[in-house]
């Protein structure tokens, strides 16, 4: 049976088209916030995803993906189509993205139990009108939850820059756990070093800023405190939800730690060094094992508990 605490992520499903030289194109159930609901869900947590999904093939396939984990899937009823990416992979397994997508998130039915933590970002938290409704959800349940956010910044959707870092900022100012890769970085702020951007963030009201840097790893910044885990060695099949990955082993290790909900938030603004290097862990080895295979497949506790072997000590 999933575990305590109910978790609620708001955000965009994606069907990712993916194109890989020289094979046949392949369509995958994506987006960001869905991909960590369905991380989380494979990891044993119960978890509820409000997002739009059209009554389309594309929607099918997307619901029929997140119910085969246990994500209870709330939506606004929108009859649009679903939204849909072209990823671009290169021989390397890296990815780029042209999406066909609007983002109008409407009234949707709250969750029977108030969630303990609420996750959001990348387009649900980018792209207007729908991006309002996601700030004031956030705004309304962190009074009882804890809140984790992820800009996950797409060049080309997200309009002028100046205005996507206004919008990141005050998605960073509400959130207890703000976590972005050093591109979403430099996309936001380019005269600005990705680390300098990160204990910045720290200082708008986080309690933990977590950065990733791809082949490098990652760092978690708290207080005055940088942890550093690196990345283990991994034959990269492609980097599809990477990022989503880590996000979704960070949670359930804070879950795990009742470091999550308003009882765990003073316990979260005071974790000591060595459990956020225990959590970072988590997180890099569940970014490690989805980077091993195609599509934004996540590691079950299982698969997790084994790629946790693998991952060096923090630093």
């Amino acid at each position: 049976m999933p575990d305590s605490p109910a978790l609620l992520v708001i955000g965009e499903c994606v069907a990712d088209v993916v194109r890989l030289p020289g094979a046949p194109e392949r369509t995958h159930p994506g987006g960001s916030p869905a991909n960590v609901a369905y991380g989380l869900a494979r990891l044993g947590r119960a978890t509820t995803l409000v997002t739009q999904l059209g009554p389309d093939a594309h929607g099918r396939l997307i619901r029929d993906h997140l119910a085969a984990a246990g994500v209870r899937v709330l939506t606004d009823g929108s009859p649009a189509p679903t939204p849909a990416a072209t990823v671009e992979l290169d021989d390397e397994g890296r990815a780029t993205y042209s999406f066909d997508i609007t983002w109008t998130l409407g009234a949707v039915e709250r969750p029977g139990e108030p969630p303990r933590h609420v996750h959001t970002g990348s387009l649900a938290t980018g792209l207007e009108p729908g991006a309002a409704t996601v700030l004031d959800l956030v705004e309304t349940l962190r009074t009882d939850a804890t809140v984790s956010y992820d800009p996950n910044v797409r060049a080309g959707l997200t309009g002028d820059r100046a205005r996507a870092v206004r919008r990141a900022e005050r998605f960073v100012a509400v959130c207890d756990i703000a976590k972005a890769s050093d591109e979403d970085l430099r996309r936001l702020y380019p005269d600005e070093e990705p680390e300098d951007a990160a204990a910045r963030w720290l200082r708008a009201g986080p309690a933990v800023v977590l950065l990733t840097t791809g082949a490098g790893g990652a760092l978690a910044f708290l207080r005055d405190t940088v942890v550093r885990v690196g990345a283990p060695s991994v034959r990269v099949a492609d980097t599809v939800g990477a990022g989503d990955a880590f996000m979704s082993g960070t949670l359930h290790a804070l879950a795990s730690r009742g470091l999550l909900g308003e009882r765990g938030r003073t316990r979260l603004r005071s974790m000591d060094t060595a459990v956020l290097g225990d959590v970072l862990r988590h997180a890099v080895a569940s970014a490690a094992v989805t980077v091993g295979r195609s599509g934004a497949l996540p590691p079950d506790r299982a698969e997790l508990a084994a790629a946790l072997t693998s991952v060096p000590a923090p630093g």
